[in-house]
């Protein structure tokens, strides 16, 4: 268990802006019930540190891997500086002494994973075929590792094929010298953001596009603006990779979801200054990423489960990365029309992220591609940052085994689905009324949902 990265968890979901001030001091009382300060409690790291060697003493079970306890302690001392701050930011009383405690049990709980875990750590990153398999079960998959890596590297190589062909119309507006769909991307990518002007470019593109749902029609707005935000340093170590941060959907008084956008990585083991990203912060790129994390993607996903109302089945038993992603993704594909012809090409580029994430997961822990092929593969062809590069690999490896293949897969069960509407409906068919249903069945698996949604439209 990563103790250092579930204590900020903890404390950081009442540590936020979002949250009333009046319950921002229950952070102090967690704080001392995690360093065992209150009687009844023992310190965290304690009770972990005493689980996980009853657990390493079973030789039937499979040691974690040994790049992922390296991470883990490299983003350890990031961690808790960023827990420090989050105290400093909200100027509570009485929590700088429990905190002084609880920093020297993680700082020797960081020892003992540097010792006693990570001599035992296996070298070899692969699940075993049945614990990935349970894996993309966990994430709403409905198809094996086989047949998901075939269909990916067909839609990767159609999804090329695209790229290739807009390409050119984009070189030959900007004088380039070359049409090929990479050279282009690099040239785009020279057009970076910097410091204040990310966010305000940010929210301009979001009004744009909500300017063009509006327009066409797609899909029924929330009346109030969606929030975007710069990730911490310590947020920016648990997820390097844009997000949406969902609000909770049980008890919620008003919390909504924000789009966060990290724009560093901490430092690999071993190495000496963080990578960054230029993935996020150049103007073309925020077509589809303001589309996937905010709006009409994730954001209004959930904003729409809190202002209308699902119930916790919905909310929170359905929910896995299938039927969030997949409407994350789809999202991208409904507004890429609409979008100038370098945020298309872009939004291609990220849906070949998707394609080559379905094939690269279960492919290396199938042992059929390495870890430096799939870099190859997400430098190279898909463009990517060696940031970006980097965390991805990491996330196949080790931080989310079969995750990241949840977005083609989703995407691709909603792709299939709109034609059968639309081929009964016929002249009839609305894009809106499609998308407000989808949105008004909260997060259902792909079944379920085409199961509502011929019900309401095809047999109608």
């Amino acid at each position: 268990t990563d103790v250092t990265a579930l204590v900020f968890g903890g404390l950081r979901s009442l540590l936020d802006a979002q949250v009333a001030a009046e319950r921002r001091p229950a952070a102090v009382v967690r704080l001392r019930k995690y360093a065992g300060l209150v009687d009844g409690y023992e310190p965290l790291t304690a009770q972990a540190m005493r689980v996980t060697r009853e657990r390493l003493a079973d030789a039937k079970l499979l040691a974690p891997a040994k790049s992922q306890v390296e991470r883990d302690l490299a983003n350890g001392p990031i961690i808790l500086q960023g827990l420090e701050k989050l105290f400093e930011l909200y100027k509570l009383e009485g929590w700088r002494d429990p905190y002084a405690t609880l920093k020297q049990q993680l700082t020797a709980y960081q020892d003992f994973v540097r010792t006693e875990i990570l001599p035992k750590a296996r070298t070899d990153f692969r699940l075993p075929a049945d614990l990935y398999a349970f894996s993309l079960e966990q994430v709403g998959v409905g198809v094996q590792s086989e047949p998901l890596a075939k269909m990916a590297r067909q839609a990767f190589a159609e999804i090329q094929g695209e790229m290739q062909r807009l390409a050119p119309t984009i070189a030959k507006a900007r004088g380039l010298q070359t049409a090929d769909y990479r050279d282009v991307i690099r040239a785009l990518k020279k057009e970076q953001l910097v410091g204040d002007a990310i966010l305000p470019h940010y929210r301009k593109r979001l009004e744009e596009i909500e300017s063009i749902i509006r327009r066409e029609q797609l899909v029924t707005l929330p009346e109030r603006e969606a929030r975007i935000r710069i990730a911490t340093d310590a947020e920016a170590a648990q997820n390097p990779a844009p997000n949406m941060r969902p609000p909770r959907l049980l008890g919620n008084t008003g919390e909504m979801g924000e789009f966060i956008l990290p724009l560093n990585i901490p430092a690999a083991p071993g190495s000496k200054a963080p990578l960054t990203y230029d993935d996020f912060t150049f103007q073309a790129a925020s077509w589809t990423l303001t589309a996937h994390e905010a709006r009409p993607g994730h954001e209004m996903q959930f904003a729409k489960m809190i202002e209308a109302g699902v119930s916790t089945a919905r909310a929170l038993f359905a929910f896995n990365s299938v039927n969030v992603e997949g409407w994350g993704l789809y999202a991208e594909w409904m507004m890429l029309p609409y979008m100038p012809p370098e945020g298309q090409l872009i939004s291609l580029q990220f849906r070949l992220t998707r394609a080559a994430r379905a094939f690269l997961d279960p492919e290396l822990h199938m042992g059929r591609v390495t870890p430096d092929e799939a870099r190859r593969v997400l430098l190279d062809d898909v463009v990517l940052s060696q940031a970006m590069t980097e965390q991805e690999v990491e996330r196949y490896m080790f931080r989310a085994p079969g995750q990241a293949t949840s977005y083609f897969y989703g995407y691709t069960r909603l792709r299939e689905l709109r034609p059968e509407v639309e081929r009964a409906t016929g002249s009839k068919f609305s894009a809106r009324e499609f998308h407000d249903f989808i949105l008004a069945q909260g997060l259902l698996p792909p079944e379920l949902l085409k199961e509502a949604v011929l019900a309401r439209f095809v047999k109608r």
